[in-house]
């Protein structure tokens, strides 16, 4: 299978087993071998055991990691992975951020395995997000703001709690939180 298909090895990072569950028979009817994790430390023990081409990479992961941690860590591990990220948050942002950190594209949920797939095939990173008329909740932006400092930290959790001003467990909380729309 993998000998066949090498250039279609798929990791899902996403913490909704459902819909991770939804995404791997997705993908596997077209082809690809798909691993799932659904943190950080998941991410690690997948790519210690096979490696990927391709992953989509849920942003708020409710272990407490931030996507873009899982991002930058793919990116490092292999700048060749292709990366699309889906969020159910989408922001300029966080867009920005995931792109700069390695991740091709960037997605709203709700995307179909064609949209991801889609992602998957541009050549290079993109900032295009489609914005809805929803405006911006003070939630939210303190959310995109934790993330910006965090990536700047290096997903340095006691760094980041300094720069914004707040304990480090008040930013722990934070990021435990199911984020609200």
């Amino acid at each position: 299978m993998d000998a066949e298909l090498p250039d279609r090895q798929l990791l899902i990072v996403e913490d909704d087993e459902a819909f991770a569950r939804t995404l791997q028979r997705s993908f596997e009817r077209r082809g690809y071998d798909v691993l799932r994790a659904a943190d950080l430390d998941g991410v690690r023990k997948v790519l210690a055991l096979r490696e990927r081409t391709h992953a989509v990479v849920d942003l708020k992961l409710a272990s407490g990691d931030s996507g873009l941690a899982c991002v930058q860590y793919l990116h490092e591990h292999d700048p060749d992975m292709i990366i699309v990220v889906l969020t159910g948050f989408a922001s300029i942002a966080t867009a920005v951020e995931a792109i700069k950190l390695g991740a091709r594209h960037y997605l709203a949920k709700p995307a179909n395995t064609d949209d991801i797939e889609a992602a998957f095939g541009r050549g290079e990173g993109t900032t295009e997000v489609e914005l809805t008329a929803r405006q911006t909740s003070i939630k939210t932006l303190e959310w995109e703001r934790i993330h910006e400092v965090l990536a700047e930290t290096g997903f340095n959790i006691s760094e980041a709690a300094r720069r914004l001003g707040m304990h480090r467990r008040t930013l722990a909380r934070k990021l435990d939180k199911q984020r609200v729309r």
